[in-house]
């Protein structure tokens, strides 16, 4: 009997020194994910859910609308990838010292290890294929980018994920006033306007609709646009050849280049007889705008397009 009293105790003692072992294994494995959670917040993005730093120091960006997204909250990236060799001039004094980690789409990942963010943020559509490595490098999230139609839904998204929703609602606010006092300078008049865009790049001739970045800042301003750009469609954009060219036609026409080869282009397209039966070139009002601008899908470009507004349609009336 004393025996069976015996090795009941020991096993006693055996299961309760494994209890409290197996209680403090866990609380070393709970204790950092605490101390993580407590400067960390957890954000849904497009390709699962990550723990960003609550006051992130070193941001990357994988866009240029993510990066004009960021001028526009007040946080300067320390790194970003970039579409052109000119910046266009509402970004060129804010970019100087940020460096770089590539062209158009594809990050430099070797780059971006050098920089040592404490944050990346990029679009699913260029940068999935490398989201793996790329969290290995920080916390990383990507935004379901759909074209720049979905420019205002990834301003919102970056203000979420640097923890800035506040400063976003004021550049709204401030993007709003400047629409209500371009109407309020136009009058009338913005009923009688119709407001034509095409652009030239990379080979081809395209036209940008109502729901295109410029094309939802001329929606408004209440800005009528022509029959053939007045609907949305995936994208914003649509291809268009040189015998449609009567669907540029309006009584304002901004074009814009994108390089030498693209110029060319259009010094070509002005020898098409079409182009010279343009209301727009009859009466004189074809405008050139800066590329990489009325097509930036940020606030700071947004900001850009309607002092060309401003210049072209108000200053010179």
């Amino acid at each position: 009997m004393n025996i069976v009293r015996w090795l009941r105790f020991v096993l006693l003692v055996v299961m309760s020194f494994g209890i409290v072992s197996a209680c403090s294994s866990r609380s070393a494995q709970i204790a950092p994910t605490l101390d993580a959670a407590a400067n960390c917040r957890m954000i849904q993005h497009a390709v699962g859910e990550t723990c960003v730093p609550l006051q992130p120091q070193r941001v990357v960006v994988l866009g240029v609308p993510t990066l004009g997204n960021a001028l526009a909250l007040g946080v300067k990236p320390i790194g970003s990838i970039l579409y052109f060799d000119d910046p266009p001039p509402y970004l060129a004094q804010l970019i100087a010292d940020i460096k770089v980690i590539g062209k158009e789409e594809q990050p430099n990942i070797e780059k971006i290890l050098v920089l040592q963010p404490d944050l990346i943020i990029g679009l699913k559509y260029s940068a999935e294929a490398i989201y793996n490595q790329l969290s290995q490098v920080a916390p990383t999230v990507l935004d379901d980018w759909e074209g720049y139609p979905s420019w205002r839904n990834h301003f919102n998204f970056v203000a979420e994920v640097l923890g800035k929703t506040e400063e976003a609602k004021q550049v709204w606010a401030n993007y709003e006033q400047r629409i209500q006092a371009l109407k309020k300078a136009l009058g009338n008049r913005v009923q009688d306007l119709e407001v034509s865009f095409v652009h030239i790049c990379c080979g081809t001739i395209d036209i940008d609709l109502q729901n295109s970045f410029n094309g939802s800042i001329l929606a408004d301003v209440g800005l009528r646009r022509p029959p053939a750009q007045a609907s949305p469609i995936a994208g914003g954009i649509t291809s268009l050849s040189e015998e449609r060219l009567m669907d540029i036609d309006g009584d304002i026409l901004f074009v814009a280049t994108d390089g030498d080869e693209s110029a060319q282009k259009l010094a070509q397209l002005k020898q098409n007889p079409l182009w010279q039966k343009l209301k727009a070139v009859q009466h004189n009002r074809v405008y050139p705008v800066n590329y990489p601008t009325w097509r930036g899908g940020n606030p700071l470009a947004a900001d850009a397009v309607i002092d060309d507004l401003f210049k072209y349609l108000v200053e010179k009336s």
